[in-house]
């Protein structure tokens, strides 16, 4: 298995590059000048100290009011980066058309979600809400989630390592949500192979041929080029350098007419050639040595943020600094309609305050969405295996009463004899899947009042009982578990049997805030952690959460597009994961579930051969009318002939058993 060769160059290299035209390079600036600006940046820092007391004189209310005003407006800002995490935490989110914009796409059908308020208590959203919510997620096209699972056919003269292909996987997902991203991978691990595949992909699977940009050292552009034609000859480059003359005719003859995919060249072509790049719309604006964009006001900085571009990426071997106006910059290209005032930025903060570590960490926590870094350590350790375990289960008595009578409802509609109308099938389909979760998610179903919290919470779903079976052991035997699924009031019943039990526990859903996600992550990571299980909604537990300190995944339902099941049980088995991971996944059989898994599984590999082909999978197949009738059919006569409970003793040892089986 081939891995790239990155061509590093010496920092005498950099420093004799720089020191031979000290006007062209980026970052220069007399020292007379940069004493100036620093003089007057310390004025206007000193000017403006947030924790100061306020002045007693009659401009004292005026100071007040801007020093509020300017605080606001910083957590106004963070929040709207939420957004952009939404995006990517969302499978069926579209690619908007820039980047940069805060609102959905109008073709992206969503509805508004009700958030529920954060007591504790259970059925904090109605069952109404919910199935409004549940049938707006199906009403949703079936957004294809490009993913690689081996070398991408379109690398030639070698393969990537199983990280890269997990890069590329990221930066498609940051592209596929129109979000631009930082692969800050520690030196050595491949950043220029994984920038070509995602061109490649662009290019070869996407249909956008350019125009695309790598800006990078002037002594690293003959091993871009060499990288470009040794792993993906397809496409064609160029490559801006050399005297006037030269680049003159290179310009003329090459870049202008357009036959190209890519052009490279170096930051001081970047500066003297500005007016011809300032032509083109770039599709992908590549950056690699992010750092030297670090100070805003250099003039390579200011010009390429003139560039016209639609998605960027910047790349960087060296993690980002604890220094709040380099954070700022990264965030200012990275977002610039967000994070767009430098000015503003050195009025908010006064860099000698305590407060600086907690306005670090905030920035860091903005920017952990955008930003991947993987360490040699990390990837020179073989991933540990994943072993998936489906388990089956029956009905409950109550579950099967409580599906008799949804199916009795729409009796004709069941038999094909009534109108087939495809929403009326839809929600039948989503009620028979409630019914094989709980019977609880449906109003009236719960003995009561009073409500009390014990043994009828598991007695009463199939599921349910396998699990608390199955969690007392996982306990014992030391490991943690994370629970997915689909529907948030689920997450309200499991988190009343985790109080019951008396297990500690973290839950994360669509309404949790990114404040509050990020806090609940790092607690369940932490080593001195007592939080054993971790529920999470299937899809607010998507990308960019690491909770690698989990080795069990238990997929309580099962997600119509298998892909997203695929991301929850990433977030345990990723890079930083020591131990086998297990998949529990629970189907109730003859029912529904069964025939929603399989039509999965066949998706699943079908979209595997369709990828390797260099097709693009079908983002608009559906549920057919025909297909969810069979669904709703499927093991009713098994249900209608049963009286008693459909559940059957798991054998518990049996089971974990399985999990440790190789396949």
């Amino acid at each position: 298995m081939s891995g790239e060769t990155e061509s590093m160059s010496s920092d005498h290299e950099r420093q004799s590059e720089e020191e031979a035209d000290p006007k062209g390079d980026s970052d220069y600036m007399p020292p007379d000048e940069a004493a100036a600006q620093q003089q007057e940046r310390q004025r206007k820092l000193s000017s403006c100290n947030l924790t100061s007391p306020l002045k007693s004189e009659p401009s004292g209310e005026y100071d007040q009011k801007l020093v509020k005003d300017r605080v606001k407006r910083f957590d106004f800002l963070l929040k709207q980066t939420e957004i952009f995490t939404h995006f990517i935490n969302a499978p069926g989110a579209k690619t908007p058309a820039s980047p940069l914009k805060l609102t959905p796409p109008s073709n992206f059908p969503r509805k508004e979600r009700r958030r529920h308020p954060s007591a504790s208590t259970r059925h904090r959203l109605s069952e109404a809400d919910e199935d409004e919510d549940l049938l707006t997620d199906n009403e949703l096209e079936e957004v294809a989630i490009t993913r690689f699972a081996d070398n991408p056919w379109y690398i030639k003269n070698g393969e990537m390592r199983d990280y890269q292909i997990r890069g590329l996987n990221w930066m498609i997902s940051l592209y596929e949500n129109g979000i631009n991203g930082i692969l800050a991978d520690e030196m050595g691990l491949g950043k220029t192979l994984q920038t070509i595949s995602l061109l490649g992909y662009m290019v070869l699977m996407r249909d956008v041929p350019g125009p695309h940009i790598v800006i990078a050292p002037k002594s690293t552009l003959s091993n871009w080029v060499g990288e470009f034609k040794r792993w993906c000859p397809s496409l064609i480059t160029i490559c801006l350098i050399g005297s006037a003359e030269e680049r003159k005719r290179i310009i003329s003859e090459e870049i202008m007419p357009g036959e190209w995919n890519v052009v490279i060249t170096s930051y001081e072509m970047v500066l003297r050639e500005k007016t011809t790049f300032k032509k083109f719309n770039w599709r992908y604006l590549v950056i690699d040595e992010a750092h030297r964009i670090k100070n805003e006001k250099s003039k390579l900085s200011e010009i390429v943020r003139e560039f016209r571009t639609t998605n960027r990426l910047l790349l960087t071997g060296t993690p980002l600094q604890n220094n709040l106006h380099e954070l700022w910059a990264l965030l200012n290209f990275l977002l610039p309609d967000v994070f767009n005032s430098a000015e503003d930025f050195d009025a908010w903060f006064n860099q000698s305050k305590l407060e600086d570590k907690k306005l670090v960490d905030r920035l860091h926590t903005v920017l952990r969405p955008f930003l991947l870094r993987r360490l040699k350590a990390e990837v020179e350790k073989k991933l540990p295996p994943k072993k998936e375990v489906k388990i089956y289960v029956g009905l409950s008595k109550m579950q099967r009463e409580w599906y008799t009578k949804i199916l009795m409802k729409d009796i004709d509609v069941v038999n094909g004899a009534g109108r087939q109308g495809k929403m009326q099938l839809l929600n039948i389909l989503m009620q028979l899947r409630k019914c094989c979760n709980h019977p609880y998610l449906f109003d009236g179903a719960e003995p009561g009042p009073p409500y009390t919290t014990d043994f009828h919470i598991a007695e009463n779903s199939g599921k349910m009982m396998v699990l608390h079976k199955l969690l007392p052991r996982l306990k014992e035997e030391g490991h943690r578990v994370l629970i997915f699924c689909q529907m948030t009031r689920m997450l309200d019943i499991l988190e009343d049997y985790c109080l019951w039990k008396e297990y500690c526990y973290c839950r994360l859903d669509g309404n949790t805030a990114h404040v509050d996600r990020q806090n609940y992550i790092d607690d369940y990571n932490s080593p001195q952690s007592d939080k054993f299980v971790f529920m999470l909604s299937t899809r607010a537990g998507g990308l960019g959460i690491n909770l690698a300190s989990a080795d069990t995944v238990i997929l309580f339902d099962s997600d119509w597009n298998p892909q997203v099941d695929l991301q929850a049980q990433d977030r345990a088995h990723r890079i930083g994961q020591r131990s086998t991971v297990r998949v529990f996944r629970l189907i109730v059989e003859n029912t529904v579930e069964e025939r929603i898994v399989e039509r999965a599984e066949t998706k699943l590999r079908l979209d595997k051969i369709v990828i390797q082909q260099g097709r693009l999978v079908d983002s608009h197949h559906k549920v057919g009318g025909e297909e969810m009738l069979s669904m709703i059919r499927h093991g009713a006569n098994v249900v209608f002939s049963s009286k008693d409970s459909m559940t059957s003793e798991e054998d518990i040892d049996e089971i974990l058993k399985k999990g440790r089986e190789e396949d």
